[in-house]
């Protein structure tokens, strides 16, 4: 999955995988989670949205099923 910056206080880079309908999201912490059974139009959203940290915790986190994923190499 290819990572795209963004510009947010709160995270670092999206990905989207539209045949899994994964959302990955690196936050500014580190962390980095996928969501799963996100539709393409939440992620065009969270893309096109001015605070990416206030669409997240208001329409991705907690709303649909996620994993935290192990810290990748840099």
């Amino acid at each position: 999955m290819k990572l795209q910056a963004v510009e947010s206080s709160m995270i670092e880079a999206v990905g989207y995988d539209e045949t899994t309908s994964t959302l990955e999201v690196v936050f500014n912490s580190g962390k980095t989670y996928r969501y799963f059974e996100v539709p393409k139009t939440v992620y065009l959203e969270l893309m096109e949205s001015d605070s990416k940290g206030s669409y997240m915790l208001s329409n991705v986190i907690d709303c649909f099923p996620y994993e935290q994923v192990k810290k990748r190499g840099r």
